[in-house]
């Protein structure tokens, strides 16, 4: 018999119940959807150079079944952000007419896309005539025999070409996401000086337990602390004014502002307590967290002819079971079997 969140929240939490919301208080109204566990890339804190067994086409949600779950995530459970990711979604034939799909719905979502860039100088303007609101492009270095070691592909300049390519397309601010790794790319300071340059906002991310290869190790990660060390030996950060809410990362003024450089510091500086995230696969399951090794089912209701409310239902559900962290601290603490390709940024 399919749980229900009625069967699991007392008669005071129902008045709230219409929305995606936890036991802990907090409700998820930014939704990250991943197309497609493929990618053209094979970013050593991700997988293996050979890359991995895909998921075969029939467990992968059709373009229909992914804008049925978006529908009912912004008009039945409050979603009101939508970031599509992978693997890498520009691979995904049908993005641009998701992407319309989404921002056609009423009230519309805002829409973002997180990207390896490999193909953005094509289909740029595309999304933002669809209604893409901005970009969140992943570029680890500058270097190009830095980027083929980290990547396994020599197409640094592809992805310099789509980021050139969104900015002009109006796709603003586009951000840029980028893995330190030490012993390869551990200098903060050139990325930063590319991005104030040309307009765009950095984001360094901490390395997080999610490659296919298990080989994560905490004492080799480089910290949000050693990332503002460095940076502040070449610039001024001062802590940046405006409200952080539910963001991921922590912003500091570069040199005074209005330029922004960002850390999301999953790791060491954990936010799980303002989470406000809830994440669809590429197969179609719900999953509250990155680093959960919990899934919830929604395909095979999608294909078994439920109704919107039955699947709503089952959303909040699983949403209601969400643990309070991620526990990356605990000596319990498990890596998910799910690699970060497979999940969905």
């Amino acid at each position: 018999m399919t749980t229900s969140v009625r069967d699991l929240v007392g008669p005071d939490d129902l008045a709230g119940a219409h929305g995606l919301v936890d036991q802990h208080g907090r409700v998820a109204t930014d939704l990250r959807v991943s197309l497609t566990d493929r990618c053209n890339l094979r970013c050593t804190y991700c997988m293996p150079p050979e890359g991995l067994n895909w998921l075969p086409t029939s467990q992968i949600l059709t373009d229909d079944e992914i804008n049925r779950l978006v529908r009912i995530g912004v008009e039945e459970l409050g979603i009101n952000e939508i970031r599509f990711t992978g693997g890498e979604p520009l691979i995904r034939p049908g993005l641009v007419e998701i992407v319309r799909t989404a921002k056609s719905l009423s009230p519309p979502p805002e829409v973002s896309l997180t990207t390896n860039a490999i193909g953005l100088e094509r289909l740029a303007r595309p999304l933002a005539d669809a209604g893409l609101d901005r970009i969140n492009v992943s570029l680890d270095t500058l270097d190009k025999l830095q980027f083929k070691q980290l990547t396994h592909r020599d197409r640094i300049d592809d992805v310099l070409a789509g980021l050139v390519a969104a900015k002009a397309a109006g796709l603003i601010p586009v951000k840029v996401n980028a893995v330190l790794m030490r012993g390869l790319n551990e200098d903060p300071v050139p990325l930063l000086e590319f991005c104030l340059e040309h307009d765009f906002e950095l984001r360094y991310i901490e390395q997080m337990p999610l490659d296919a290869q298990h080989e994560w190790k905490r004492d080799q990660m480089i910290t949000a602390e050693e990332i503002l060390e460095k940076l502040q030996a070449a610039v001024v950060l001062t802590p940046d004014p405006a409200h952080r809410g539910s963001a991921p990362a922590e912003t500091w003024l570069v040199n005074g502002g209005p330029a922004k450089v960002g850390i999301i510091a999953s790791v060491t500086r954990a936010f799980c307590g303002t989470c406000d995230r809830t994440r669809l696969t590429a197969d179609g399951q719900i999953r509250n967290c990155l680093f959960a090794r919990e899934e919830s089912d929604l395909r095979t209701a999608l294909r078994d002819g439920s109704s919107d409310d039955v699947i709503a239902d089952r959303w909040r559900a699983a949403t209601w079971t969400k643990l309070p962290g991620h526990g990356i601290d605990d000596p319990t603490f498990l890596q998910p079997v799910r690699p970060m390709s497979a999940i969905g940024g």
